[in-house]
């Protein structure tokens, strides 16, 4: 549940070995970013395509470097209507009837199309690397998200484009760490519980769902553009079919199968676990779940909740680290 890959990149700084894992596609791109690069690539095999499409007129004041070579790149490509723009721009077409979706400026889907399409391409004909792919990607997805017409997740777009929404898609380079090594890492790409098996380490840290909202039917969009696919829009919201990444802990009746399957299958005898006192469970629930494992610590801190005006939950929650010392 590595998520946008904050503390893994954390942990590489601190000279850690990491195993990443996270069931969404977007989360693995953003992990493979956070701890297998140290430099931007060279995009030796992309040359071609750089030049044909990279700064056009003009005189540069200083050299531009070949990864913000082929961001300029991308960003000059002709606009496309595709399957973004017919599916979640407001002068689209949706392909199931449903009228026109906006999450993106008709401007903006465009724009994503003609990229998606350029890095498809691109990565199909090898003309970029694996983690050349996953960095474009992790940049598209970023740029995106800048851009979406959206309250905070993608269950549905506002009705109302904002001032942000409509500012134009812009790639930027991502802040790539020189610090710790990029050597000894690994990233994985699926359910904790059918993969904790095959990891052996000394400390594992969990950050799961702890609401009924599942993410991959709330940010179905990021999803999409990871995985460089066009499925069936479903729906007024025009979600993806999301149910091969449905997690566990968003249904309180099988959170702790979960958390059991992973304690008893990793080669593991410490675990760090964040929740929250909105979690499914409480906070005493989940202890109860980890207690026969072996000895338990909580600790709480309390942050300011966000809250909209009509919400009558105070304004403190309270979040939780339960460290898990297992006996082996």
């Amino acid at each position: 549940m590595c998520g946008t890959g904050a503390v893994s990149a954390a942990l590489r700084r601190s000279g850690f070995r990491v195993t990443a894992v996270d069931v969404m596609t977007f989360a693995f791109h953003h992990a493979r970013v956070a701890l297998l690069l140290s430099e931007p690539p060279d995009f030796q095999g992309a040359a071609a395509f750089i030049q044909e499409h990279g700064r056009r007129g003009g005189q540069r004041l200083l050299p531009v470097s070949a990864y913000e070579g082929m961001l300029e790149a991308l960003s000059n490509l002709p606009p496309e209507r595709g399957y973004f723009w017919r599916e979640f721009s407001p002068e689209g077409r949706p392909a199931n009837g449903r009228r026109a979706r906006n999450y993106f400026t008709a401007e903006n889907a465009c724009r994503i199309d003609a990229v998606r399409g350029a890095i498809r391409v691109l990565g199909e004909g090898g003309q970029i690397t694996d983690l050349e792919r996953s960095l474009l990607l992790h940049d598209l997805i970023m740029a995106a998200n800048d851009v979406a017409n959206i309250a905070g997740t993608y269950g549905h777009y506002l009705s109302k484009t904002v001032d942000r929404a409509r500012l134009p898609l812009r790639l930027r380079p991502a802040v790539i760490s020189r610090v710790g090594e990029t050597s000894g890492h690994t990233v994985l790409r699926g359910y904790a519980e059918e993969v904790a098996a095959s990891i052996t380490c000394d400390l594992c840290y969990i950050d799961p769902p702890y609401m009924k909202r599942q993410y991959a039917a709330n940010y179905h969009i990021l999803e999409t553009l990871a995985r460089e696919d066009s499925p069936e829009a479903v729906g007024d919201s025009g979600l993806r079919p999301w149910r091969d990444q449905y997690s566990n802990f968003c249904t309180r009746t099988k959170i702790g199968g979960s958390f059991r399957t992973i304690v008893r299958e990793m080669n593991c005898r410490r675990f760090l676990i964040s929740y929250s006192e909105d979690g499914l469970l409480s906070i005493d629930e989940l202890e109860s779940i980890l207690a026969p494992f072996g000895r338990t610590q909580v600790s709480a801190f309390k942050y300011k909740r966000f809250r909209s005006n009509a919400s009558p939950l105070g304004t403190e929650l309270a979040e939780y680290l339960i460290d898990l010392e297992v006996d082996r």
